[in-house]
C-alpha cells in the first residue's frame, strides 16, 4: 500500500499534430496511475497515437468539476499520481481543472506543470508586428448582443485583443468584431494549427472574410490595435 501523497501533473499535449507532445510528457503519461481528462474517447485515441498503454481515466469536465473533483483528491492522498489533460493543448486555459488545482494544493499535494504545445503561444510565436501587452477575451458571450458588449468592452482598454472561440461561432464573431471595432481593423486569424488544413489569415477584417469563405476551423483571432505596423 502506497503510503506517500501523490503528485498531479499538468500536462501539455499536442493542440493537432500528435508529434509535438514532448518526450517528458510521454514518459508521465507512461508512469502515472491514472489519467483525468475531459473525453474518454479523445484522451484514448490520444494515447494510442504515441504508442502508449491505456491507464484508468478520470472524467473532468466543465459539468462534472465541482462534484468530482473530491473524489480525485482522495486518490491523490491515497498516493495515486495523475496527469491531468485536456482534450488538446495546454490544461486549465479556457479549460477545466482550475477546482483540481485549487483543492490539490490545499491539500498539500504537489501540482507540477509540464510546459508543451498552447495554441495561443503558438499563434503568438507567428505574429509579424510587435505585441509586448495584449487582453485575453477567451470565450466571448453566445448571445450576440452580449458578445458585441464584451467586445466593447475589451476594444475600451486600447490593447490588442486575443479571442478564441468554437469553430461554427467563427463568421459571425468576425462580423461583430467589423461592427464594434471597424471593417478596416487588421486583424491575425490564425486557424488549425499544426494541422494539414492549417492556414493564417492577415489582413483587415473584410479581407479576412472574404478570403475564409463560410469556413469552420479551429481558431486564434488577434485583433490589433492599430492598422498600421510598428
Amino acid at each position: 500500500m502506497q503510503s506517500e501523497i501523490g503528485t498531479l501533473y499538468v500536462v501539455a499535449i499536442p493542440i493537432g499534430h500528435p508529434k509535438d507532445i514532448t518526450l517528458r510528457a510521454l514518459d508521465i503519461l507512461s508512469a502515472v496511475d491514472m489519467i483525468i481528462c475531459e473525453d474518454v474517447r479523445n484522451a484514448s485515441r490520444f494515447l494510442k497515437q504515441c504508442g502508449l498503454a491505456e491507464k484508468p481515466f478520470a472524467v473532468l469536465s466543465e459539468h462534472n468539476e465541482k462534484m468530482d473533483t473530491g473524489s480525485l483528491i482522495e486518490q491523490l492522498l491515497l498516493g495515486k499520481n495523475a496527469a491531468l489533460i485536456s482534450d488538446c493543448g495546454t490544461p486549465v486555459f479556457a479549460d477545466p481543472g482550475y477546482e483540481l488545482i485549487r483543492q490539490a494544493v490545499q491539500s498539500g499535494i504537489q501540482v507540477i506543470p509540464l510546459p508543451g504545445p498552447s495554441s495561443l503561444i503558438t499563434a503568438l510565436s507567428v505574429l509579424d508586428r510587435p505585441l509586448n501587452q495584449f487582453i485575453f477575451g477567451g470565450f466571448l458571450p453566445r448571445e450576440n448582443d452580449n458578445r458585441i458588449a464584451a467586445l466593447r468592452s475589451l476594444k475600451a482598454h486600447n490593447l490588442p485583443v486575443i479571442i478564441m472561440d468554437t469553430p461554427y461561432r467563427l463568421e459571425m464573431l468576425l462580423v461583430d468584431v467589423s461592427k464594434v471595432f471597424s471593417p478596416s481593423q487588421e486583424i491575425m486569424l490564425a486557424t488549425d494549427l499544426t494541422q494539414t488544413t492549417e492556414k493564417i489569415y492577415r489582413g483587415s477584417v473584410t479581407d479576412v472574410l472574404e478570403s475564409l469563405e463560410k469556413k469552420k476551423a479551429e481558431f486564434i483571432l488577434v485583433i490589433y490595435t492599430s492598422g498600421k505596423k510598428s
